[in-house]
């Protein structure tokens, strides 16, 4: 696997920047610019073809494939839904489809005075929506001479940098102070909201990672997507934790950023167990962890003494939040700053097949330990058991046949993991070792 090129590894380890813009949060990049509309990118010799073109450096039928196959087409038709409606009722904001809480993730929710003539809300999450507005770039991408750096000072929004990408996707399925997904809205039905970058990044893809995209954008490696992704979602937590106005409602803390099932179980089930990673007893409400939890085996082949620190801040973390606000904030700018450190040297590892194994060595040992617990810890590890297999294949460390064997064990840990309700702590960690003793 190569290593990345010079240029784009110093883009990684200092983030992004929303080249040529005073942009602050990945949200605010987007909406630097004019947005045109969906129907400027859909011309049948752009990006609306009906099948792939000869010779060009992307496919140009995205437009198609977005329409057809990805979700994020068909959010804002969501918003007509029954339940859709029923949320909006019990949260008292009359229709969805012209709430900006819903409009925010449901469709490309620019200011009416930034829109193009062509711009239509009812397009739901369109291309704008994570390349940004196209007002300076939409002419100049289409052209061969101009580079892709000269695209992202125009304002496009850079997808193919992880950490930009993880942060844009975050606003909306983890939520962000741009656009807070509160616990008033789950508590009226909006299902929980879950992610990991390298397998989301994948569920519907538009594009094919090939000669030409490492061309223009360097090398590209699955692992290291997921690694960086739960870094920066783990930062998301912690600055939500710490923000004064998105964090806490009155005398509550923002109870969404807690883990759900912490609360939210059968009352008869008497199933608690102790958990190493947060050191607290029974009937504590407990942050959502599960991305603090990852970043410890994203670190497992980088740095082990770095994920024991980790570890130790993440269990400092849970303590305070039963000693008061300020201990809580303390603890979790400890936590941030420490994470902050260890990313650029995340996103700068190789993460390959000589060194796969200790992050599945990793993930055992935290389910002998207990740590799975919590449904959204095992459903992440799910996720990034997912993308070690993968990875497996890619780089042509199986054959044919283990490959078979492997995603038959995937298969069998995801199993597990598909009903929530009848989750099974120990049915989980058995799934997991199975797949583990197949491993190479």
């Amino acid at each position: 696997m190569k290593r990345l090129g010079t240029a784009l590894l110093a883009v990684w380890l200092l983030g992004w920047s929303g080249a040529g813009s005073a942009a602050t949060s990945a949200v605010a990049a987007i909406e630097a610019h004019r947005h045109l509309g969906v129907a400027t990118c859909s011309n049948s010799v752009c990006h609306g073809a009906s099948q792939p073109f000869r010779d060009s450096n992307v496919l140009q039928n995205e437009f198609a494939i977005w329409q057809e196959f990805d979700p994020h087409a068909r959010a804002y038709q969501t918003l007509a839904s029954k339940a859709s409606q029923d949320i909006a009722r019990k949260l008292g904001i009359g229709d969805p489809a012209q709430a900006k809480v819903c409009l925010d993730c449901h469709a490309d929710s620019i200011a009416s005075d930034r829109r193009g003539e062509r711009f239509q809300i009812s397009d739901g999450v369109g291309c704008e929506s994570c390349h940004g507005g196209a007002e300076l770039w939409l002419n100049a991408h289409a052209d061969r001479s101009v580079t892709h750096a000269d695209n992202l000072a125009k304002g496009l929004y850079p997808t193919d940098q992880p950490v930009a990408r993880a942060q844009l996707c975050l606003s909306c399925h983890m939520g962000t102070k741009d656009r807070m997904i509160t616990h008033r809205i789950m508590g009226a039905g909006h299902p929980r909201l879950s992610f990991e970058l390298d397998t989301f990044t994948w569920l519907h893809p538009h594009y094919k990672i090939g000669e030409a995209w490492t061309k223009r954008k360097g090398d590209w490696n699955g692992v290291r997507d997921w690694a960086v992704g739960q870094g920066v979602a783990a930062e998301n937590l912690l600055d939500l934790v710490t923000d004064e106005k998105a964090g806490w409602q009155g005398i509550f803390p923002e109870l969404v950023l807690f883990d759900c099932h912490a609360c939210h179980k059968v009352m008869s089930g008497r199933k608690w167990g102790p958990r190493q990673g947060t050191g607290l007893g029974p009937g504590v409400v407990r942050l959502n962890d599960s991305n603090l939890l990852m970043f410890r085996h994203v670190l497992a082949p980088v740095d082990k003494a770095a994920a024991a620190r980790l570890l130790e801040q993440t269990r400092a973390l849970h303590k305070a939040t039963t000693q008061s606000r300020d201990a809580t904030f303390a603890a979790a700018r400890r936590l941030r700053a420490t994470i902050d450190e260890l990313l650029p040297k995340v996103a700068a590892f190789a993460y390959g097949p000589d060194n796969l194994d200790a992050i599945l060595a990793s993930l055992e040992a935290d389910a002998k330990r207990g740590e799975y617990r919590d449904y959204a810890s095992a459903e992440q590890v799910a996720m990034a058991a997912q993308s070690v297999v993968v990875a497996f294949e890619n780089d042509g460390k199986i054959d044919a046949d283990k490959a078979t064997v492997l995603r038959a064990r995937l298969d069998g840990l995801y199993d597990t993991i598909k009903d929530e309700d009848a989750w099974s702590p120990q049915r989980f960690n058995s799934a997991l070792s199975a797949l583990r003793a197949v491993a190479p």
